[in-house]
């Protein structure tokens, strides 16, 4: 057995450490390829060779897996914590991982492709990880109506990556919740409204967040559209979570929620039809909007950690 772990050692360390081909390594201890490769494979089986990838932000690889293959995400993308760590350094981290995706996608773009951006916390660790690339003349739509009174609101982060990318913004001149129904199809008849809306449908990419309804972490409320009292009595209707404004239950529905009819913005129908697109968030306390959002189809590829992703996975 000593020859034998000598004998994988050496030929793995002619493979790995002095990069020559198999051939050549089986030429000098007259071997087949064939051969060579069966004690790289054992070598590996053994434990005698042990790759170590060291990677800038750490995956849970396993969790993105099963994410993928559990809601039939095209991508996924999970930071492995490790320490104690702060809600805000998890999340810019994982809008660093959220970034490597967008600007893949975005580098193949064909001319004329647009950008759709929502609101949320987790979309600006996103676009505020995105790397200058003035170059790219990249149109960036919005695609709900505005807050006005957050850092994270649409209009801001929607300018934020034209900007990065030598791009147009387009807003949508509307808010993004009004008081009545009969209020908000009244601003669908204004042109620029209409027009706002065909554009957010024809992006390319979007980029949105998941919003739940609790208290602590709602958008909603911190942005001062809805009170304690309205969250709570959605949560007694069964609503889970929102994504570009449109709440939703724990299976993705949001047909029967009439306060949906009060939001102005892309349609989740539309959010599904979008070729790419990928939703930012983290946290226990949003692991059943997110599950709900998965059921719902409502992202190709989504942005988390592994804290959130077991949360999400313990519900399910």
């Amino acid at each position: 057995m000593e020859h034998r772990d000598e004998l994988l050692a050496t030929v793995a360390s002619l493979y790995y450490k002095m990069n020559q081909s198999q051939r050549e390594i089986g030429d000098r201890f007259d071997l087949s390829t064939a051969t060579v490769s069966r004690i790289l494979k054992e070598a590996h089986d053994r434990g005698i060779v042990q790759i170590h990838i060291s990677m800038p932000i750490p995956h849970d690889f396993e969790l993105e897996q099963t994410l993928i293959e559990r809601y039939g995400l095209r991508d996924a993308y999970v930071l492995q914590t490790s320490g104690e760590s702060t809600h805000d350094t998890l999340l810019n981290a994982i809008g660093r991982l959220a970034a490597t995706y967008l600007e893949r996608v975005i580098k193949n773009f064909s001319s004329g492709a647009s950008i759709g951006v929502a609101w949320g916390t987790g979309v600006h660790a996103a676009v505020s990880a995105i790397a200058d690339n003035y170059t790219r003349n990249t149109d960036v739509v919005q695609l709900l109506g505005g807050v006005g009174e957050l850092v994270v609101d649409s209009p801001d982060l929607g300018r934020m990556v034209a900007q990065k990318l030598g791009g147009r913004h387009f807003d949508l001149h509307a808010p993004v919740l009004v008081e009545q129904p009969q209020s908000r199809d009244v601003f669908l008849r204004e042109p620029s409204v209409r027009e706002g809306i065909v554009r957010a449908q024809s992006v390319k990419l979007a980029i949105t967040g998941i919003g739940t309804m609790q208290d602590e972490a709602s958008s909603f409320l911190r942005a001062g559209l809805l009170t304690r009292a309205d969250l709570s009595a959605l949560r007694r209707q069964g609503v889970i979570g929102e994504m570009c404004g449109r709440f939703y239950d724990n299976q993705g529905r949001c047909d029967r929620f009439e306060i949906n009819r009060r939001i102005i913005g892309l349609e989740l129908d539309d959010l599904r039809k979008i070729p790419q697109s990928i939703a930012i968030a983290r946290g226990e306390v949003k692991a059943q909007a997110i599950l709900g959002a998965l059921r719902g189809g409502f992202t190709r590829v989504l942005a988390t950690d592994d804290i959130t992703v077991r949360a999400i996975l313990a519900l399910d």
